[in-house]
């Protein structure tokens, strides 16, 4: 994994069978904002109907297969909850 400077969202090449890659959110530090639901440009994130330890409903991911990796979700996050993996190529 590269991870980058203060705690940024990290982004990293692994084997997925998603389009481009997929995200890992970190539910508890998730707040609900839906910033990042409102810029995934394949529509492809919502919140979930369980809650985190502080009561707020995280943002889940519907369907990994359509996760292009882009990193939209991550950039806007206020929160630096979401991990981006690319998929390799190998």
């Amino acid at each position: 994994m590269i991870d980058m400077d203060k705690g940024a969202p990290a982004l990293a090449k692994v084997n997925s069978p998603a389009k481009g890659g997929h995200i890992i959110i970190d539910a508890e530090k998730c707040k609900s904002c839906e910033l990042c639901i409102h810029f995934c440009g394949q529509k492809n994130l919502a919140l979930s109907d369980a809650t985190n330890a502080r009561g707020f409903h995280p943002a889940k991911l519907l369907e990994e297969h359509n996760c292009t990796g882009c990193g939209n979700c991550a950039l806007m996050c206020p929160e630096v909850c979401i991990r981006v993996y690319m998929a390799s190529n190998l």
